[in-house]
């Protein structure tokens, strides 16, 4: 099946959720309303002629100042059986950065999730376990948002020591040449 036709069933059966089908080099994607997200993607999951049994990839993009709502969180979905694809996307404010978790139908989301979260902050409600993933737990701040500083916070980060001490002495175990 199309990538178009895939988008035409998503908004033939959730005509209020979908708010737009685009097209860029033969790519579809969705752009979905985040209230419904769960059972959008429960549809493309479990309808026998979709079967996207496969997430790809989640991940959040930040249109500061460009774009409202000012995050999306993009799932690549994939069918193993069909061999089709297709890209949902689904609107997250600023204000109240939350979307629902899809773990219970991709195990997977679980990372990218997380990650989502720690590098965003879009909180995914539902999650068995959101917490940082990538950063350590006590970092300030959303590395990944555009109006993050440059140079990261203006403080040195509690835990910088630490590193450099385990580092320091992992350096006797490096082969000599």
């Amino acid at each position: 099946m199309e990538p178009q036709e895939i988008a035409e069933k998503i908004k033939e059966r959730f005509p209020d959720e979908v708010i737009d089908i685009t097209s860029f080099r033969d790519q579809v994607s969705v752009i979905a309303k985040k209230e419904r997200i769960v059972d959008i993607c429960r549809y493309l999951h479990d309808d026998p002629h979709l079967h996207f049994d496969f997430l790809v990839d989640l991940c959040g993009v930040d249109y500061l100042d460009k774009k409202v709502p000012r995050f999306e969180v993009v799932y690549n979905l994939y069918s193993i059986k069909y061999r089709h694809r297709i890209r949902l996307k689904a609107q997250v404010p600023e204000d109240n950065p939350r979307i629902d978790t899809v773990t219970s139908m991709w195990a997977g989301a679980n990372w990218h999730e997380r990650e989502c979260f720690d590098m965003y902050g879009i909180v995914f409600r539902g999650h068995p376990d959101l917490r940082r993933i990538l950063m350590p737990e006590d970092w300030e701040g959303y590395p990944l948002r555009k109006d993050y500083p440059v140079k990261g916070p203006e403080k040195e980060w509690p835990g910088f020591q630490e590193v450099l001490d385990k580092a320091k002495a992992f350096r006797e175990f490096e082969w000599k040449k």
